[in-house]
């Protein structure tokens, strides 16, 4: 029971609190009186300053004193002065729900991340394979491969400039310092990029792919004459890839030294494009993988289309009535060489699209796993004889070039750890 001596001749006394939780017991009005008294009314609050001069300061903190045992009687797990909800305050006192909830998210997310590595690098294979089986159909009935290589850049270039004139990818920035900074890795894709078909043309898809496996032992040596040091470990790991590469060049079939070198130069032009680009792309690091691969396949056509034109341009008209009486469909050819644009581009921009996702040391073994991919693909598809020896000599260069990505990548990953 509250008591409250407002008039203190006339004290008023409640069956209940005035708080809302204790609702005040309406006092019964007089039958004289056609309404309550104003002051009794929910609509009008009390003035207690007007009550004989009644200090309102002791009436307003009895009121918040009965304010705050009501929010405690209704809700006594909430602590006082607490504003945290009831289920804000359940989930506090769960902390193994909560641990459940962030295993089971970063399951998901560790699913997620598994499956897109996974399509990349189905992507990735893919593409290559078609490339690769495509590429060496149209060169076996049409044996130009400087029309055939400036064909596929074409087809990139076309490629890139849709992406960019639909904006599904964003154009980089042209100015005159990054298309002169871009001569020089773009002469040297050339070079690689003719040199690699030349050698398709002239042998087998799986002993070019054998060969170029070597590219590391040309990256470790004109690195070293730039400057860069490497420990032993790197070097060994080399000296399977020549011995490999060696076996299978002696036990090779279709065997032929235009083939070879053709690999061989494909080899130094791609590893300088990578140093030169290192060396000469620093201020423009803006530019993404992709963006960088475009611009280099139109700058490359405009070197590679004039000397096409200059080195097998007058016997293209025969060639290719020749391979059309060869082929027996003019259109069947038409996709051939089609097919071998268009997956030229694509599986590069996997490939570029894959380096962004994943870290190098897994680019670098599933760059090695690409070629033993490639190399079985090619040899079941065209039924090209397989010496043992030539077999071993292929898996001993593979095996040299897994080894050599483990070297380089710790080499790497060294000085972050101790930065």
């Amino acid at each position: 029971m509250f008591t409250l001596n407002l008039i203190p001749s006339t004290p008023i006394t409640f069956s209940k609190s005035t708080h809302q939780y204790f609702p005040i017991k309406r006092i019964q009005t007089p039958k004289n009186l056609a309404e309550s008294p104003v002051f009794l009314t929910k609509s009008t609050p009390l003035n207690f300053n007007k009550i004989h001069a009644c200090p309102f300061g002791k009436i307003q903190a009895l009121s918040t004193k009965t304010t705050h045992l009501g929010k405690i009687l209704e809700n006594p797990s909430r602590k006082a002065g607490s504003r945290v909800p009831k289920a804000a305050a359940s989930s506090e006192s769960n902390p193994e729900g909560e641990a459940e909830t962030v295993e089971a998210a970063a399951a998901a997310k560790s699913k997620a991340k598994t499956l897109q590595l996974a399509l990349v690098f189905g992507f990735w294979y893919f593409q290559n394979i078609v490339f690769n089986i495509y590429n060496k159909k149209a060169l076996n009935v049409f044996p130009f491969p400087w029309l055939l290589a400036s064909f596929q850049l074409f087809a990139g270039s076309i490629w890139m400039l849709v992406l960019w004139s639909l904006k599904l990818q964003p154009c980089p920035k042209i100015t005159k310092p990054f298309i002169i900074a871009l001569l020089g890795p773009a002469l040297f894709h050339t070079i690689g990029h003719i040199s690699a078909c030349v050698s398709f043309s002239k042998v087998a898809v799986s002993f070019t792919h054998v060969i170029k496996s070597s590219e590391p032992v040309f990256s470790v040596v004109f690195s070293s004459f730039l400057g860069d040091t490497y420990p032993l470990k790197v070097w060994l790991s080399i000296l399977p890839i020549v011995l490999g590469c060696s076996l299978a060049a002696i036990t090779e079939v279709s065997f032929n030294f235009q083939g070879l070198w053709g690999a061989l130069i494909s080899n130094v032009g791609f590893v300088l494009r990578n140093i030169y680009s290192k060396r000469s792309l620093q201020n423009f690091k803006e530019v993404n993988g992709l963006n960088l691969y475009g611009w280099i396949s139109i700058i490359s056509l405009f070197y590679l289309f004039p000397v096409a034109v200059l080195v097998e341009g007058s016997q293209w008209v025969q060639g290719y009535q020749q391979a059309i009486q060869t082929v027996g469909k003019a259109s069947t050819f038409y996709i051939w060489v089609l097919l071998s644009g268009i997956f030229y581009h694509l599986y590069n921009q996997s490939s570029y699209q894959a380096l962004d996702e994943i870290s190098p040391l897994t680019f670098s073994v599933g760059n090695t796993m690409k070629r033993v991919v490639v190399i079985v693909s090619t040899v079941l598809v065209f039924r090209n004889p397989v010496r043992p020896l030539n077999a071993l000599g292929s898996g001993i260069a593979i095996l040299g070039t897994f080894l050599y990505s483990q070297a380089t990548a710790k080499k790497v990953s060294a000085p972050e750890k101790k930065s």
